[in-house]
């Protein structure tokens, strides 16, 4: 079973804010506001298309919107993959109801201009408590204004933020109409499309995390810290406790403790951190390497090449000649590194792997990767000029021949003098 993100009920709110800030930003969640924005240039065609298409995109954005809400209610940190069928009711519902709210509101600003600021207020207060009840299927009450009220108590203060939130969506949401029809009208259509779903997903969190934070006064069991007992995480977060606690009197018993843990199935990040700083408590430099090998081949096997990278540095700076012992591993780290700006590291890496594999056919290959970062960011052409020979030189039936050849030629037309020598 999956590791489960979780996120605790008792952080405090202004972590929550923070994390709920970049949630429309991460994963599934950034990819519905892009493409959600993108489509919403369909509602530019004429006729019954563009109104089809406009409520389409409306409804994505609600059942979305209620799946992040009952996710994030529910105890997990990440949003939900795109597709969560459980809410679609709640989604149908959630867009209904504000599209009766738009509808109202524009009846209101034609017909009876003077109560259309005090429906925009009671609209806002009272959205956020109806949608907190839709989502969770509670029709009966949704449009009770006792309950309301209720919930309203429960959550306190902090009800408030989805209100205001409300206010600047529909000012946005608005905003289109405002414009005077033509080019900017037509640019503006996706950026603001992507500035109200936004703010529509960060609002449906906003309204989880407060339920999260009081789900027991809403009679709420989460269900991620259920599936998190299922998983063993638990277990590990009790296990992490035991290991502090014994390492303030014995430490080699706590890296014991932990060692035959990891001996099993996968451990999370916050076991092999605690591993390490027990072995650096007690200056086990062998041990750490060793370590760094297996978490290294562990965390690429996960995609995690980022942090395999930070595991790959922090062994290095205590053994200048540490190196990973898979060309695999080598070749993967040195690409990621190149990619992230890391130019000596990903150099160290190819020049390694050049020396302990000479004979890999992935030679040529983190010989132009090389090469590139020599020239293009380190000015070293000469080097690379050689480097690219020599390699060429070496495989001349090799597929990437002749892009070694084209490369060494392009550096020395650029460094104005004849071909470089091969090394033997």
């Amino acid at each position: 079973m999956p590791r489960v993100s979780l996120v605790s009920s008792d952080a405090p709110l202004s972590e929550r804010l923070a994390a709920a800030l970049s949630y429309p930003l991460r994963g599934a969640a950034l990819a519905t506001c892009v493409l959600l924005a993108l489509g919403q240039c369909l509602i530019l065609l004429p006729g019954i298309i563009g109104m089809g298409f406009g409520f389409f995109l409306w409804l994505a954005r609600w059942r979305y919107a209620a799946a992040c809400l009952v996710h994030t209610a529910n105890g997990f940190a990440e949003p939900p993959d795109v597709g969560v069928d459980e809410n679609a009711e709640a989604g149908r519902a959630l867009t209904l109801l504000h599209m009766l709210v738009v509808i109202a509101c524009v009846a209101c600003a034609v017909f009876y201009p003077p109560m259309f600021w005090p429906l925009i207020l009671f609209c806002s207060l009272a959205l956020p408590a109806i949608d907190m009840s839709l989502a969770f299927g509670d029709l009966a009450s949704a449009f009770n204004p006792l309950h309301w009220q209720k919930v309203i108590g429960r959550l306190g203060a902090g009800y408030f933020m989805p209100v205001v939130v409300n206010i600047v969506t529909g000012l946005l949401i608005a905003l289109p109409s405002m414009l005077r029809p033509g080019m900017l009208a037509v640019l503006a259509q996706p950026l603001l499309a992507f500035g109200y779903t936004y703010l529509i997903i960060f609002n449906l969190h906003w309204m989880g995390v407060m339920i999260h934070r009081h789900h027991e006064r809403f009679d709420l069991q989460p269900e991620a810290d259920a599936l998190a007992r299922e998983s063993g995480q638990d277990e590990d977060e009790r296990l992490l406790l035991a290991v502090r606690e014994m390492a303030t009197v014995d430490r080699r018993a706590a890296i014991g403790m932990l060692v035959q843990r990891m001996q099993g199935r996968s451990a999370p990040a916050s076991l092999h951190h605690a591993y390490r700083e027990l072995l650096q408590q007690e200056g086990l430099k062998e041990g750490l390497l060793e370590h760094g090998h297996l978490w290294i081949a562990a965390l690429i096997a996960q995609g995690e090449t980022q942090r395999a990278l930070g595991v790959l540095t922090e062994c290095m700076e205590i053994d200048a000649d540490f190196f990973p012992d898979a060309p695999e591993l080598a070749l993967e780290l040195a690409d990621r590194a190149a990619g992230s700006g890391m130019t000596q590291l990903s150099l160290k890496l190819c020049r390694g792997f050049l020396q302990r594999w000479p004979r890999s056919l992935e030679c040529p290959g983190i010989g132009l990767l090389a090469a590139n970062q020599m020239a293009d960011r380190l000015g070293q052409r000469a080097e690379a000029i050689v480097l690219l020979c020599r390699l060429a030189d070496a495989w001349p039936e090799h597929p990437m021949h002749r892009a070694l050849v084209a490369l060494a030629s392009r550096l020395q037309r650029s460094a104005g003098h004849p071909r470089a020598p091969a090394i033997e």
